[in-house]
């Protein structure tokens, strides 16, 4: 009996902890450390990944709208897909707000944790990469979407901009005449169908993926990297907890009218993907498939929905990005006033749009929220020794968001056999 794709993942996610426990970075075999074999491994697997992302999303965009046609459906598409993603992103740092305040980990025994906790990485070359970023620097989202070299744009995985090319591209499709619309159409329609087969390909090797990229991370920092900020680490953790469990499962029951637990249940292998990669981009081919084939969602809405929530709806970065930011204040001292919070959380919203889906680009983000703030770029050394942990609960969070806004719009735009028991199989 072949065993379900999820299981596999979990295994691998169990022998990558006891593995990267035992071999650490330094255990070799015939001079070949056990590390460079994990990041061998993992950098594999996560290429491969990403050398499908281009093709499939462009394609699959360009279908999806191309397919809409001339009717009204695009607009009202978009417009449920907008308000959706600003919503559950407002209600996801409404959450690390009111978590941060309750456990206040920047504060030890009434006093702020500055001098306590110290840095504990060296952030001088990040610092410097991320000087001089301020809250004006939300303008250059916005200027992201029209690249002007949409080939230097794949290149350098600038997917606003491709998305936004695609919704363009595949618009106008439906405004040409025939033939050459059909012939357009279907050219890219072959495209996504070739690029489907393929993820299908790679996803085969997603276990020994997961186990490479777990194991490293695990025999990198141990299990005592939680340690100097557990106050904090925990906070994160219930924060994203409250969203995962109980906020996006009572959007699905009241909003999307389906079943929660049947929604976990197809997710498993993109939440587990997700889990390990730290990337919401790399996942996005796996993301699809169980939304389409698990849940039971037309690749209309999910081509839609699923690309433009890889990289505009980031609702565990939001969240992350709002406590970090608090805790990083609290530890300075920062008297938090509501102008103050309003602020962070305002900021946290605008940032979290555009960031990219790769690990640890919330970074940057929170150093954006510093600066509007007046707090230095050098606090980011509060939390880099639980944030390549964290990221990849946040990244599990994100993608959770995206293949619940797909269900959800997808039956309020009226489509039937979501989440059915016929639709749930892995």
């Amino acid at each position: 009996m072949k065993i379900a794709l999820h299981w596999q993942i979990i295994i691998a996610l169990v022998l990558a902890v006891i593995a990267g426990s035992i071999t650490g970075t330094e255990a070799s075999l015939f001079g070949v450390t056990f590390y460079s074999i994990y990041v061998f491994g993992g950098t594999l697997f996560l290429n491969a990944l990403k050398m499908i992302i281009v093709p499939l999303i462009m394609s699959s965009i360009i279908v999806g709208i191309a397919g809409i046609g001339s009717s009204g459906d695009l607009g009202k598409l978009g417009s449920k897909t907008l308000a959706y993603y600003i919503m559950t992103t407002f209600l996801a740092i409404m959450v690390g707000l009111f978590i941060v305040n309750l456990f206040a980990p920047g504060i030890v025994d009434g006093q702020p944790a500055k001098e306590i906790i110290g840095l504990h990485e060296d952030v001088g070359t990040f610092t410097d990469k991320v000087e001089g970023k301020g809250a004006a620097d939300i303008a250059e989202v916005f200027i992201r979407m029209v690249p002007p070299n949409i080939v230097s744009a794949a290149a350098n995985g600038q997917m606003l901009g491709l998305i936004f090319f695609g919704l363009l591209f595949g618009y106008f499709i439906s405004k040409i005449q025939e033939p050459n619309a059909e012939i357009v159409f279907n050219f890219f329609q072959g495209v996504f169908e070739v690029m489907m087969k393929v993820t299908d390909w790679v996803m085969k090797f997603a276990p020994y993926g997961v186990f490479a990229l777990v194991a490293k991370v695990v025999s990198t920092t141990g299990l005592a990297a939680f340690k100097p900020l557990a106050v904090f680490f925990v906070t994160v953790i219930v924060a994203l907890a409250i969203h995962f469990f109980i906020t996006m499962p009572f959007l699905l029951k009241f909003i999307g009218r389906v079943n929660p637990l049947r929604h976990y249940k197809a997710m498993a292998p993109a939440l587990l993907t997700a889990f390990s990669t730290s990337s919401s981009s790399a996942t996005l081919p796996l993301t699809m498939e169980c939304v389409e084939k698990n849940a039971g969602v037309s690749n209309r809405t999910s081509s839609f929905v699923l690309p433009l929530g890889a990289t505009v709806n980031m609702d565990g970065t939001a969240l992350y990005e709002c406590v970090a930011a608090m805790f990083i204040a609290q530890a300075y001292g920062l008297e938090l006033t509501f102008a103050t919070q309003f602020t962070i959380v305002l900021v946290a919203l605008l940032t979290s749009i555009g960031v990219a889906g790769i690990p640890s680009a919330s970074l940057v983000a929170i150093t954006i929220i510093l600066a509007t703030i007046g707090l230095p770029a050098e606090g980011i050394g509060l939390i880099l020794a639980v944030d390549r942990i964290l990221d990849m609960c946040r990244t599990s969070v994100n993608v959770f968001s995206d293949s619940c806004g797909a269900v959800i719009i997808a039956r309020l735009q009226g489509e039937e056999n979501i989440l059915t028991d016929g639709k749930e199989k892995t």
